[in-house]
């Protein structure tokens, strides 16, 4: 095998299947493999995806869903947002 200096990850495809493919499948694995935080412990590097959109957390074992290749889509941030946003209204007009 050549060296995967520039190809990184993706070295294992060889010549095959086209470079921008590979360039886009690269940014994709790098950030589904690398060092990702638990939502629940905050503990960097624990995390692994199990299968598609099922995650799961060796120190505090707990299992959560999320994207297939993300842990966080940018849709489901976005609907974080607006319950957290909701339920500070909501406390708001309880006081």
């Amino acid at each position: 095998m050549g060296k995967t200096k520039k190809v990184g990850i993706t070295g294992k495809y060889g010549a095959r299947y086209g470079s921008t493919l590979r360039k886009r499948t690269r940014l994709i694995l790098e950030k589904m493999k690398g060092d990702i935080k638990c939502p629940r412990c905050e503990t960097k590097g624990t995390t692994h995806r199990i299968s598609t959109g099922i995650w799961h957390c060796k120190k505090c074992n707990a299992r959560f869903t999320g994207g297939a290749y993300f842990i966080e889509t940018p849709r489901g941030a976005e609907s974080f947002r607006i319950a957290k946003r909701k339920q500070r209204e909501l406390e708001i007009i309880e006081e």
